[in-house]
């Protein structure tokens, strides 16, 4: 008795060296101790990501494989967009994997750098001979192996540095010309350099992800509010003292009107048709009919209506399930890095998820005509070498975060 005891708990010559188990119903075996494996970094924030590429590409190829039969297109191949996209894609993904690779106390030594490169970028693609105009906008500077977009360079460098800038001014957050004023002007700049090619839709997301961090850095509640009132104000002046801005504003109120249905809402009636032509389950993947050179840039802003057309409401939605998931599931990361007091880190990953969240939100609301037209992308998902390089940088940042957050939990450093 005394060698079977052993045995059958696993601690003599026949077992191993934890509990039986029952293999079956003639033989038993000791359960052995092993290593418990700890994930790095947040796996399900990865896959999300790469499932929102991954459905992207296969609608950017859908949505774009119609466009050499128009004459304006006539030189390309049907998978000349595709293959653009997954080339930046792999850029992208490279890019990211660097990115990563630096430690958060990296990032924040080089924020006003990168802020000042940005700058630089944003003068130099208004000059005729280094930028490049498409559709009365100048906004890419032709690079050889895609066409860079400096306002989405600005993006990630207004986002850096208004955390470092929150953190350096932490002690005076409280006053606002010494806490919110020069940063105000630095935005400022940017804005009028955005609205010089024009962008204004990317003024719109960098004035929310500098707004968003100083009001997550502690600003004065009051003074964010009258600061929010006189960005909105300011807006609202821009709307009213532009013909092109006003006629997109009144165009959205009423796209089926004969006056803007063959002119500026042009894009929103036949976006709200596809969406129509959908209805619950989709038409099914690459019978859109309004990617057939009726709806414009439907592989960039308006990916959504195709996606619509395809997959329904049940693909509308499971689309903004899951930016509604990616963007809580970074704002936690962050919350989480500020509670261990690493507090660039965590306005970093916060700004991350006000960027992701705010774009997605915009580009869902003009496809759905909720708000009015505006060029903006569908975040991971859209036609846009730029964007996904810069978009996937901020998340392999964010992923960092997350990376230093599990060391500082086990004990160690970040």
């Amino acid at each position: 008795m005394g060698g079977l005891l052993p045995r059958l708990v696993g601690l003599g010559p026949a077992g191993g060296d934890g509990l039986p188990v029952r293999l079956s119903n003639r033989t038993y075996a000791g359960t052995r101790q092993g290593p418990v494996r700890e994930l790095g970094f947040d796996q399900p924030l990865l896959w999300v990501a790469v499932a929102l590429m991954a459905w992207g590409l296969v609608m950017v190829y859908s949505a774009s494989i119609a466009l050499p039969d128009n004459p304006r297109f006539a030189n390309y191949a049907h998978t000349h967009f595709v293959v653009r996209h997954g080339f930046s894609i792999l850029i992208g993904l490279v890019t990211a994997l660097m990115a990563f690779q630096f430690p958060l106390r990296t990032w924040e030594k080089l924020a006003p750098w990168l802020f000042a490169v940005a700058l630089l970028m944003l003068v130099l693609v208004l000059i005729p001979v280094i930028g490049k105009g498409v559709n009365g906008a100048r906004r890419w500077i032709p690079l050889g192996i895609m066409n860079f977009q400096p306002s989405e360079l600005a993006k990630l460098a207004v986002l850096l540095y208004a955390a470092d800038y929150m953190v350096r001014k932490m002690d005076v957050k409280e006053r606002f010309f010494r806490a919110v004023a020069p940063m105000a002007v630095a935005v400022g700049v940017v804005g009028m350099l955005l609205l010089a090619e024009p962008d204004m839709g990317a003024f719109m997301v960098i004035v929310v992800i500098a707004m968003g961090i100083l009001f997550l850095g502690g600003v004065n509640a009051r003074m964010f509010f009258l600061m929010a009132l006189v960005v909105v104000g300011a807006f609202a002046v821009m709307v009213m003292t532009s013909e092109f801005r006003r006629q997109r504003v009144f165009a959205y109120l009423d796209p089926w009107s004969m006056e803007h249905a063959l002119g500026k809402g042009y894009q929103l009636s036949h976006s709200l048709i596809a969406f129509g032509r959908g209805e619950i389950f989709g038409v099914g993947l690459g019978g859109s009919v309004e990617k057939l050179h009726w709806l414009p840039e439907a592989h960039t802003d308006f990916l959504l209506a195709v996606i619509g057309e395809e997959f329904g409401l049940i693909g509308v939605l499971v689309v903004i399930s899951l930016f509604l998931w990616l963007t809580r599931r970074i704002m936690h990361i962050g919350r989480q890095a500020i509670a261990l007091d690493q507090v660039f880190a965590g306005l970093v990953a916060q700004g991350v998820g006000l960027w992701m969240g705010f774009q997605a939100f915009i580009n869902i609301g003009v496809n759905l005509g909720a708000l009015p037209t505006k060029g903006l992308t569908l975040p991971l998902m859209s036609y846009g070498g730029s964007a996904i390089l810069l978009e996937l940088t901020a998340l392999a940042i964010v992923l960092r975060v997350d990376y230093e957050n599990r060391q500082l939990m086990k004990g160690g450093r970040s």
